[in-house]
């Protein structure tokens, strides 16, 4: 008995701290040793001649893969299921970083705590403080959206004099060569003030052909462009996006064919002869900036076929730089995205000729463009969209903390009462989770990586946090968020939700196919390096891969079952008391949900991918642990603040609760009943133990947001605030501060009408008896009808002139007189 235990816990042990093969060979041996030698019992020689057959087959390469990997590798390449080039590409762009981590069951939370706190330079604050600050100022989004719909010239040419148009271009052709920190945070705070702005600034910056040019671009098209670019003489856009293929982006029927032909430079008006080049026949649609472009990004797939470049006929997506002023190409006409009016539209040509040197790259790029916009995507997707998400967090946190203070109903502030706090609670909670995921994100960015499977998670994962809050925010203004006008600061952004959902891949789409399809085979320490094995018939390399994938495999299945149940309280934390368990159990959850994934892998095989509802949970496994680790991350950055606690508690344990839910819903559908049932009773054998944030955490976040503090300052920190009281939102936090310094006499007043004190009934005459019986100081009396006044103007909605017609004005006649 004894040394049937012991060989358990030695194989427990082994595998939990994952043991190589030659280590776990040895480990048995000696245990046969001392059961014959010390323990007395005979170990028969069959037994000794079965161990040291498998030993052997272990731990002798060209024997394994003989008896063992060999086999498995002639099945593994029949039934792994075919990759198109443009999986293919889309697998291999980008790099992997701490996703990796998180798919190998055993994060490692020092290199997590290592990489450096994001921050500005002295050039980039400067900017922010200066510039960036200046533009908030200039826009008046009402008048944009309702009245101009565009932005005023003045801000057009204030954006291009200032280089916001050039933020990523290096400075060497004279850009501002910010980092990716700085640029989302200058998105990040024009958003706070108009959305249509901000989409102006950051699309030529994240998804325009500068960021193309940078990287794939010829010298000669880098030292053109990126100037003129940089100084905002040229208005960039780039068309990827046809009416019939959106978030296929892989299956646009634009296309080019290789020819000789002849064209008149646009620019210079020269006339150029039979020169090798590409007929261009496109239909875009949604492309943002095409309106008012004079450089044109398109994306059309080639074919040659009268072999003028090669033996290949069909080459594959490409892009081109074509100037919109280039004879055959048509733009001009506009959408009007809902809430928005920042320039959209669609650019069209049919037949149009193009100089091969319009490729961007030259003939040398021609066919590979979706790697190119893949890996550029991945750049994009984690600064835009997330930014705009972040503002919109903040802009919500900021004014909706501020209005329920302000706003009384019943005799208190609606923000305490429980329902309109449980709103808020969530408003402050995405906030910081949707900037704590952002951040990191950016952190890699700015240290080399391209996080393609990070970059999807962040623009599902905000975005949605973004309509949850908006939501939110809309339903505790109630009124004052319904009626569009110059005061109502949340309409356009409530009207602009479903933007930030359908582009750069729909929501939908992201969460159930790309997030874990990617990730699934980008993150994983072995399936990536199985497939590249089989795919080049290479035995050796499958061979070391997949025994490495049994070892995982093992381990994790040990893990998962000592982690859960133990419920990893003796798993080590990198740090204190206050947030160890939240460490702790993302080690245990990244065990489970490592397991998971290869188990669904090894019962579903190929067909995964087409199994969209169980690789959408999985990948909201993996984004609820990213989540999760990014918000711990946040949380020590900004100094373990005690004050935060509660945020951290809420989007750390609110992340960690998703997981758990994820998995349970993974396994209520997992098509295998047996092996579903063993899986839960690995990973949850004392059931579903994880709580979303109690409820009061989320009243002290509510107060939180209605209290200026150093907490509050931290989370809305990058908005925009109008120094005018009599801009909507510049006249919020005047108002908080009134309403908070002047509570205690309004609370003399009201004490002083219950006593009988008052002749008078309107809460203004009141005030008014009070100065004069003597009730209350003039400073006193000067303070509450500053509160009062203030108050108002937070409260009032917009009306306008009614243009009544010739009918409408005689029955008024009737009516009035």
């Amino acid at each position: 008995m004894l040394y049937a235990i012991s060989l358990i816990l030695a194989v427990g042990v082994l595998a939990y701290w994952r043991a190589p093969v030659l280590l776990w060979t040895i480990a048995l041996g000696l245990w046969l040793a001392a059961l014959e030698f010390i323990g007395g019992c005979a170990v028969p020689v069959a037994v000794w001649a079965v161990f040291a057959a498998v030993a052997a087959v272990l731990n002798v390469a060209p024997l394994r893969r003989l008896v063992f990997t060999g086999p498995v590798f002639a099945i593994f390449k029949k039934i792994t299921p075919a990759m198109s080039q443009t999986e293919q590409e889309a697998i291999n762009a980008g790099t992997v970083w701490w996703d990796r981590d998180l798919f190998s069951g055993k994060p490692d939370f020092k290199r997590l705590l290592s990489f450096p706190a994001p921050k500005l330079s002295a050039e980039e604050q400067a900017f922010i403080d200066g510039p960036t600050e200046q533009l908030c100022r200039m826009i008046d989004d009402w008048k944009i959206t309702h009245e101009l719909k565009d932005l005023p010239p003045e801000v057009w040419q204030f954006i291009k004099d200032q280089g916001f148009l050039g933020m990523i271009v290096k400075k060497r052709y004279g850009g501002l060569e910010f980092s990716n920190y700085a640029h989302a945070k200058v998105v990040t705070k024009i958003a706070t003030r108009g959305g249509s702005a901000a989409v102006s600034v950051m699309v030529p910056n994240s998804l325009g052909p500068g960021e193309l040019l940078q990287h794939y671009g010829t010298e000669e098209q880098k030292d053109y462009y990126l100037p003129r670019l940089a100084k905002g003489l040229e208005i960039p856009c780039f068309a990827l996006t046809s009416p019939s293929a959106g978030s296929d982006a892989g299956s646009i029927p634009d296309y080019g064919v290789v020819c000789r032909g002849s064209y008149t430079h646009p620019r210079t008006g020269e006339r150029h002869e039979n020169v090798l080049g590409i007929r261009v026949s496109w239909e875009k649609r949604w492309i943002t900036l095409a309106p008012v472009a004079t450089i044109l990004g398109l994306a059309f797939k080639m074919y040659d076929p009268d072999h003028l470049l090669g033996e290949q006929e069909e080459l594959g997506i490409t892009c081109a730089l074509v100037p919109t002023e280039h004879e055959g190409v048509s733009i001009g006409r506009r959408h009007y995205p809902g809430g928005a009016v920042f320039m959209n539209g669609p650019t069209w040509g049919r037949d149009v000729f193009i100089p091969m040197d319009w490729i961007i790259g030259g003939q040398a790029m021609a066919g590979k463009g979706w790697r190119m916009l893949v890996e550029c995507l991945s750049v994009g997707r984690c600064i835009s969209l997330p930014a705009m998400s972040v503002a919109t967090g903040k802009f919500t946190s900021f004014t909706t903390g501020a209005f329920a203070r302000v706003r009384d109903q019943f005799g208190l502030p609606i923000g305490k009462f429980e329902g309109v706090d449980e709103a808020m609670a969530r408003i402050g909670g995405y906030t910081y989770q949707m900037e704590a995921a952002q951040d990191l994100a950016l952190v890699g960015l700015d240290t080399g990586e391209k996080p393609s499977v990070l970059s999807a998670v962040l623009k599902y994962h905000n975005t949605e946090r973004m309509r949850k809050v908006l939501n939110d925010a809309m339903d505790v203004h109630g009124g004052k968020a319904v009626v569009l006008g110059p005061r109502n600061y949340l309409g356009r952004a409530y009207q602009a939700i479903p933007i930030g959902i359908t582009v750069e891949g729909a929501n939908i789409l992201t969460r159930s196919m790309i997030i874990y399809g990617q990730g699934a085979i980008r993150c994983h320490p072995f399936v990536l390096r199985e497939m590249k094995a089989s795919m080049a018939n290479d035995a050796r390399e499958f061979d070391d891969a997949f025994t490495g994938h049994i070892g995982f495999v093992l381990s994790n299945v040990v893990r998962s079952l000592w982690l859960g149940a133990t419920g990893a309280r003796f798993t080590g934390s990198p740090k204190g008391r206050e947030v160890a368990a939240y460490y702790r159990q993302v080690t245990r959850l990244s065990s489970a949900f490592a397991l998971l994934s290869d188990m669904a892998m090894f019962s579903l095989g190929g067909t995964l991918k087409f199994r969209e509802k169980l690789s959408a949970r999985l990948g909201d496994m993996l984004s609820g642990l990213y989540i999760a680790t990014a918000s711990l991350k946040h949380y020590e950055d900004q100094g373990a603040q005690k004050d935060d606690l509660p945020l951290v508690r809420f989007a750390a344990g609110n992340a960690l609760y998703d997981v758990q839910q994820a998995m349970d819903g993974f396994l209520s559908n997992l098509p295998s009943r047996p092996l579903a049932w063993v899986l839960r009773r690995v990973i949850f054998p004392w059931g579903l133990t994880l709580a979303p944030a109690s409820d009061k955490d989320g009243t002290r976040i509510a107060r939180l947001l209605m209290t200026p503090g150093g907490s509050r300052d931290r989370l809305v920190h990058g908005v925009f605030k109008p120094e005018d009281a009599r801009d909507a939102v510049g006249v919020l936090e005047p108002a908080m501060r009134a309403i908070i310094e002047t509570e205690p006499l309004e609370g003399k007043l009201k004490k002083l009408a219950r006593e009988g004190r008052f002749k008078t009934i309107t809460a203004r005459e009141r005030l008014a008896e009070a100065l004069a019986g003597g009730l209350i100081s003039q400073a006193e009396h000067d303070e509450l009808e500053t509160a009062r006044r203030l108050k108002r103007e937070v409260i009032m909605v917009d009306d306008f002139d009614f243009p009544l017609r010739e009918h409408d004005d005689k029955m008024l006649e009737r009516v009035v007189f």
